[in-house]
């Protein structure tokens, strides 16, 4: 997602209410940089606090790809589950971790993209819940060799994208952010009358290949990718609303950002 798609920072259709009233209400930080340009350095950073070349994960930046350092174990390839075998190392300390020593229930519901093998996974590394999955969702791949890619609930693979979680990408139609949603509201419903917790919400429905739900489909003046930012405003209401219900909006610090920003690849889509 780009700076730029925002109504409260110019975009002129105005098609991120919600948003737009997070502006409003809180704090615009105009001067903060991801770490990098690529989502795993960029989310080992948001999520340890340390900088890339320090945390293991991080990228020469050579036309936008990247080569990473997973536990010094070099590879030349796009990050995916299928042909990386390193992660996050056990010695990084992880916000949930931290927060689980103020007696925090945490919670990810999206997209982790720090490791897909097991010891790599988010309940490793101090979640208590995840709904989602270890990468986009790239594909759809059609071989053993290059499976689609899985989506979890906790420890337990429930599906793949595309085979079980239905992915169009011809129209650019898939209910995954509602499903994201949803998770997001019933962790939230579950646990914020028991005391603290902390919420990573990371859906990755503004990734191409862009997609949006039925409710959605075209009717963004930006087309499919503004299909998919609109879907995304209103998950962010939907949760915010879930917070005033449980009647914890005020003590509840709420964060948005996009971990790379604007992504040319989605122009491969025809958008």
């Amino acid at each position: 997602m780009g700076w730029g798609d925002l109504g409260c920072n110019g975009e002129p259709n105005r098609e991120t209410p919600n948003l737009d009233q997070m502006a409003r209400e809180g704090l615009i930080v105009s001067s903060m940089y991801t770490a990098a340009p690529l989502c795993s350095p960029s989310r080992a950073s948001l999520l340890t606090g340390r900088l890339p070349i320090r945390n293991g994960f991080y990228s020469n930046n050579t036309a936008g790809r990247n080569v990473f350092l997973f536990l010094l174990l070099c590879l030349s390839a796009a990050y995916t589950p299928q042909n990386i075998v390193g992660g996050i190392s056990d010695d990084e300390v992880l916000l949930p971790e931290l927060l689980k020593e103020k007696g925090y229930t945490s919670g990810l519901v999206g997209k982790w993209h720090l490791g897909h093998q097991s010891q790599y996974l988010p309940r490793k590394h101090g979640f208590d819940f995840w709904f989602g999955s270890p990468n986009c969702h790239f594909g759809p791949y059609v071989d053993l060799v290059t499976p689609n890619i899985p989506v979890f609930l906790n420890d337990n693979m429930v599906g793949r994208y595309y085979d079980d979680f239905h992915i169009d990408r011809q129209h650019g139609i898939s209910n995954m952010t509602q499903l994201y949603t949803d998770a997001a509201v019933d962790f939230i419903n579950k646990v914020a009358s028991k005391g603290p917790f902390f919420l990573l919400w990371a859906p990755d429905a503004t990734h191409a290949p862009t997609y949006a739900s039925e409710k959605y489909y075209g009717i963004s003046r930006r087309g499919r990718y503004g299909n998919a930012v609109m879907e995304l405003d209103a998950g962010v209401g939907t949760i915010l609303d879930a917070l005033k219900k449980q009647g914890v909006d005020k003590n509840t610090l709420v964060v948005f950002t996009s971990d790379n920003g604007a992504a040319l690849v989605s122009k491969q889509d025809g958008e």
